[in-house]
Formats: C-alpha cells, structure tokens, sequence
C-alpha cells in the first residue's frame, strides 16, 4: 500500500525558512515522478515543484523559482521541498504527491497517490 507523509510546516515570519519532508512507503523514490502542491484557503490548488522518476530534471511554479528547492534521498525514500524567502502568499497547505506512467508529469491528473498536508503559515 502506498503511502505519503509530510512533515516539516510550521509558522515563520516573511523572510523564513522551512524544510518540507515527504515519506514515503509502499514504493521507491526512484520509481515514481514526484511533486510538491500546495493550496490556500478559497484557492485551487497548484503545483509548486516536480521532480522526474531518475532524479534529473526539476520544474518549479513561476512564483517559487529562485526561493524553493525540491530533492529526494533514495536512501531514505524521501521528498524534500526546501523552501527560503517565505512570502505570506506562499501560506498553504502542502501536499506531496508521487505518480507512475503519464506523459505529462507535470499534470496534477498524473499523479495516483497523494499525502495529507502540512501546513505552512508565513506572516508579514
């Protein structure tokens, strides 16, 4: 059974920084596409950062690029989202989400398994 665990959201002030962590279990890091999502109150959800099954190739959400970084340890079989230069719109819920066999894994459509959240609250 597949399952995902965040961890890592907290509370910081603009300007912060947080280390998001994602477990995972019932499968391999290295077999499955992953992402980072998030979604605020009153807002559709959208995707922050993705990470190709081999571990090569990145993609980050306009709004994050330069600030986020998202990585993965095989050792541990996690998902980590390094986030710095917290702004108050990047307040959200966190979603890690892991997926086998689209072609655009970059779609919230491709991905089969996602995790509860973790929150994350930047204040000004």
């Amino acid at each position: 059974q597949v399952q995902l665990v965040e961890s890592g959201g907290g509370s910081v002030q603009t300007g912060g920084s947080l280390s998001l962590s994602c477990a995972g279990s019932g499968f391999t890091v290295s077999s499955v596409y992953m992402a980072w999502y998030r979604q605020a109150p009153g807002k559709e959800r959208e995707g922050v950062a993705w990470i190709n099954a081999a571990g090569v190739i990145t993609y980050y959400a306009d709004s994050v690029k330069g600030r986020f970084t998202i990585s993965r340890d095989k050792a541990k079989n996690t998902l980590s989202l390094q986030m710095n230069s917290l702004k108050p719109e990047d307040t959200a819920m966190y979603y890690c989400a892991a997926g086998r066999g689209a072609i655009n894994w970059l779609q919230s459509q491709s991905y089969n398994y996602w995790g509860q959240g973790t929150q994350v609250t930047v204040s000004s």
